[in-house]
């Protein structure tokens, strides 16, 4: 693969669904479908919106470490990436992610103390393709 950043990130982007795992209470994975990220900064780096009473924010605050997966199942293709997710509450963060029409899910809007970020950075990961994997260091 000629240019991993470019290729994985064209996959990603293509994708109208994430995949997130967090490790609960007793140390097993829970996986979750999500809406694709908001933000995207290279491989590294992705931003998320969900609820702050959700479960999964209270897992990554218990256990950051995290996982992403996106499939495009067209092409059979898919890369998982591994690293830690941070739940992050302040304005900022908020704004920079925040779309018209989210206040169908935060009724208070950006301010909804139910509304937060996850972000997600990545330092490995391993890309599938062409029946062959990939190891990728980010």
């Amino acid at each position: 693969m000629k240019d991993a950043e470019s290729t994985i990130g064209k996959l990603i982007d293509s994708q109208k669904t994430a995949y997130i795992a967090s490790v609960d209470e007793n140390g097993y994975p829970n996986m979750k479908a999500m809406l694709a990220p908001r933000v995207r900064n290279g491989i590294r780096e992705f931003y998320f919106t969900t609820n702050t009473s959700s479960m999964r924010v209270k897992q990554y605050r218990s256990d950051p470490k995290a996982c992403i997966y996106f499939a495009d199942n067209r092409l059979f293709r898919g890369v998982m990436l591994k690293g830690e997710m941070e739940v992050l509450t302040d304005a900022a963060s908020k704004e920079m992610i925040w779309r018209d029409g989210d206040t169908m899910y935060y009724k208070e809007g950006v301010t909804d103390p139910d509304y937060c970020v996850l972000r997600f950075t990545a330092f490995s990961g391993r890309y599938y393709s062409d029946f062959a994997s990939r190891d990728l260091d980010i």
